[in-house]
């Protein structure tokens, strides 16, 4: 009889990947959201925490978006590549065993 896999340390690639990526789109949703009510030098410091937090994949993906696209929609933009990124790794983890399975 094969011993059930811990649910946390078997799949702990998985858990980095998808935490990492939510942790990325979310933070980008919010500085988004926050962007509409303080103006882009503001002092607070959620805001601020939130730009530290995304200005990295801001501007990665700044890089390769239509230059059409405002400056202001792109962690808009960011936060739909990392769903999509997230997505994608969940079935290619989940196509080779390394993701938790909704069984008990």
């Amino acid at each position: 009889m094969s011993e059930k896999p811990d649910f946390f340390w078997d799949f702990l690639p998985f858990w980095i990947v998808a935490y990492g990526l939510a942790t990325i789109g979310w933070t980008c949703v919010g500085r988004f959201l926050m962007s509409g009510f303080l103006p882009p030098d503001s002092t607070n410091y959620i805001y601020r925490w939130f730009v530290r937090l995304t200005e990295w994949p801001v501007r990665l993906v700044g890089f390769f978006t239509p230059a059409f696209v405002l400056p202001r929609l792109l962690p808009v933009v960011t936060a739909f590549w990392a769903f999509l990124l997230r997505y994608i790794a969940y079935v290619l983890f989940a196509r080779y065993g390394m993701a938790p399975g909704l069984g008990v």
